[in-house]
């Protein structure tokens, strides 16, 4: 490991000198309070910046005992930690003038909910902070004097301030890892309490805006129903009120724009952390629980949706079940199938973002088309059968079809972003006004097919130096990342619009790379999605995403996500 002072004796022999002789400043230098290690320099300026990181000893760090004492604790310091750091860099960015990208300074910049990110870790014996720096250059020339201003300049100050414990505020990190402890507690006391969500009194739930996750300023704060409410004991907060959802099936119901979605937006969040000040901080959910919407046009393989779709027309095996483009329904139902494979304990649907002959048959279409007729159960027909053979709770938003107060066992109706309990009136009318139950065969469990293959269309080719033979290269796949929403494998579009509860385009990178490395290393024809997923949230649990990178450069810009969203990318990957 080479000192500051040889950097900067580096730094002065390579300025004006052609742009690719940074790449001779790759390697580890020791600063006075941090070692900086340039991991990977870019190839021009207009090229994506130079991978940094800098490595503190964690004693020297000096945080106290109860921010290091578990993974939990660490990883909310963490959080904090990149926050910070992110803000410091802020003021520095761009100050170093050149051509293209110089004199950026780029780190992650999280949003509401806390996830695990390369971009900081705190281990025990020290703290990473991952980063990019635009290298200057005029032109195409080094400016290494602008360097010179980032790296010992700039970069000291944003390291003293951001991860010093005495340069910060001592009770907003005690008061984010006291809320962790709490929001832990809470995810542990659901089911010890047969529920599956907690929604706090005082909960602010609406959001400023459809593009901003911030809280909205002004809005009514949440109260539980009486009947709901339920008390919980927090290490920090000590006796903790608001409404506790049941197991079973819970119906949300009111008129338009009274608070139905927003109630389910932040339960479907409720799988996260939020940070202190949200609104939804204590907002928790099983951390299982996922989001399901019709998805026209989807990609489905061998899934057994036989459950919810059997004896098709044209005599399609439905137990296992492919299509390049599905339909509403049949997407909905292999979804719930995937979900369940995925280990989910709750559903959530919104009857508008359904497909709606997949949730429900009124009774004067049952008379209409007969049941043998018919190759769709719906869902209604479906949910209870779900959580008494297999304990899959539902939560379900609906706002037309009076069907789904038959299977509730809660209705929560939103009245002016207020919930009111009104399961004893619904099961009243219920009696009152019944229909003709759609009865359906009871159902198997379903089977789970799906082997992995690699993509024999998509793969790189490459010639072999030593042969001169041109063989398919599926280990040298480039990911590019399309935003959230999706991102790019080889010449492979995998398209994620529809998990909702994807939420930062972090996470769909490190789907990006995690969806690299099982094609690369572990599909072989004879591993299914289970082999592939279980085998990569152990070494996940073991090593973070440093696996991925091999003997590469892990990026600071990856967020690791949920085991559900892992399936749900491998399951919409066309092979």
């Amino acid at each position: 490991m080479q000192s500051d002072r040889e950097l900067r004796e580096q730094l002065r022999n390579i300025d004006h000198k052609s742009y690719p002789q940074y790449k001779s400043l790759k390697g580890s230098y020791r600063f006075p309070k941090y070692t900086l290690h340039i991991d990977h320099v870019q190839g021009d300026p207009f090229a994506a910046p130079s991978d940094v990181r800098v490595t503190i000893d964690a004693t020297k760090a000096g945080f106290p005992d109860f921010a290091m004492k578990d993974g939990l604790t660490r990883d909310r310091l963490a959080d904090l930690l990149v926050r910070e750091f992110a803000r410091q860099v802020n003021a520095f960015s761009f100050k170093a003038k050149g051509s293209g990208k110089s004199g950026l300074i780029s780190v992650s910049h999280p949003g509401q909910e806390v996830l695990r990110r390369t971009a900081c870790q705190v281990r025990t014996n020290e703290i990473i902070v991952r980063f990019s720096i635009g290298f200057p250059a005029n032109g195409r020339t080094i400016n290494a004097r602008e360097l010179d201003k980032i790296l010992f300049d700039f970069l000291p100050v944003c390291v003293e301030k951001a991860l010093y414990y005495e340069n910060l505020d001592a009770t907003r990190i005690k008061e984010a890892i006291d809320l962790a402890e709490d929001q832990r507690a809470i995810r542990q006391q659901l089911k010890e309490k047969g529920l599956v969500a907690f929604v706090a009194n005082g909960s602010i739930l609406p959001r400023e805006s459809g593009i901003s996750s911030r809280p909205m300023k002004g809005a009514k704060a949440f109260v539980s129903p009486e009947s709901l409410q339920v008390t919980l004991d927090l290490p920090h907060k000590g006796k903790f009120k608001g409404m506790g959802v049941k197991e079973g099936i819970t119906l949300i119901v009111g008129g338009g724009y009274h608070g139905k979605s927003t109630l389910l937006n932040a339960l479907e969040l409720g799988v996260y952390d939020h940070i202190a000040g949200d609104g939804r901080e204590y907002v928790i959910a099983d951390d299982t629980a996922l989001k399901l919407c019709a998805e026209d046009g989807r990609f489905i393989k061998n899934v057994d949706i036989s459950m919810f779709i059997n004896d098709l027309p044209n005599g399609r095996d439905t137990h296992d079940f492919s299509t390049k483009d599905a339909s509403g329904s049949t997407s909905q139902a292999a979804g719930i199938v995937e979900g369940i494979e995925a280990g989910s304990q709750l559903f959530l649907l919104d009857e508008d973002t359904s497909a709606t002959n997949f949730m429900v048959r009124d009774a004067f279409m049952q008379k209409v088309v007969s049941p043998d007729q018919e190759p769709i159960t719906p869902f209604l027909a479906r949910a209870r059968e779900l959580y008494e053979k297999m304990d899959i709770s539902t939560i379900l938003v609906a706002g037309s079809s009076g069907a789904f107060f038959h299977i509730a066992d809660t209705v929560i109706q939103m009245d002016q972003y207020e919930p009111v309990d009104i399961t004893q009136k619904a099961k009243d009318l219920c009696r009152e006004f019944p229909i003709a139950e759609d009865v359906a065969k009871p159902f198997e469990n379903p089977v789970f097919h799906r082997i992995m293959e690699k993509d024999k269309n998509g793969a790189v080719k490459r010639r072999d130096y030593r042969t001169g033979a041109i063989k398919d290269a599926g280990d040298h796949l480039k990911v590019k990342i399309l935003g959230v929403d999706g991102f790019a494998l080889g010449k492979q579009n995998v398209d994620l619009r529809y998990l909702e509860q994807l939420i930062d385009s972090e996470q769909t990178a490190a789907l990006g790379q995690l969806l690299k490395y099982a094609v690369e290393n572990l599909v072989d024809g004879k591993r299914s999605i289970a082999d592939v997923v279980e085998y990569l949230q152990v070494k996940l649990e073991q090593e973070g995403m440093q696996f991925t990178a091999g003997r590469g450069t892990l990026s600071g810009g990856l967020a690791i996500p949920r085991k559900q969203e892992i399936y749900a990318c491998f399951n919409r990957y066309r092979i």
